[in-house]
């Protein structure tokens, strides 16, 4: 099974797929860990003298906009370009921020399900400068509102319906 995970950032995302790595064996990565390793880190260590991928990891949060323009770049000839690398090693893409992308991979039926993860309630969303798509787009919306103890007993229910286990 093929899973996207989308939200905005802080939301959830990588906790959940962390959860399903812990309860069922699910492999993901991050697009901006993915995108770092790929090309990102090579193209800004100059720029900005990281020394390492770590570094480079670290400071995405001063430059989201930035990030979000180089990947569009890297996606430019194939909207699904960062997605398939993605997935043929893991079995989850976690963090598509990109409308364009996002329809190019359901047109390719990369995914097979796909989840919103929504913390709105207690966290702020991000603009559109860097993140162009909206819960409309999930297959299922968990919400994060609550304690980390209550987001992950709903995982792991929403986990054990979607991994049959």
């Amino acid at each position: 099974m093929k899973i996207l995970i989308i939200g905005h950032g802080g939301h959830g995302k990588d906790a959940l797929a962390d959860i399903w790595e812990k309860y069922f064996g699910l492999t993901h990565i991050s697009s901006s860990v993915a995108a770092n390793h790929i090309f990102l880190f090579n193209d800004l260590k100059d720029i900005y003298g990281y020394k390492t991928h770590e570094e480079c990891f670290n400071d995405r949060v001063n430059r989201r906009a930035e990030w979000y323009d180089r990947i569009l770049e890297y996606n430019k000839d194939n909207k699904a370009r960062l997605a398939g690398n993605i997935l043929k090693k893991v079995d989850c893409y976690v963090g598509m921020r990109n409308k364009e992308e996002f329809d190019e991979c359901v047109k390719q039926k990369l995914f097979d399900i796909i989840i919103w993860i929504d913390a709105s309630k207690r966290l702020k969303e991000e603009p559109n400068t860097s993140f162009t798509i909206d819960k409309s787009h999930a297959d299922i919306i968990i919400e994060n509102n609550d304690s980390y103890e209550d987001f992950e007993k709903k995982a792991i229910r929403i986990g054990k319906i979607i991994f049959k286990k």
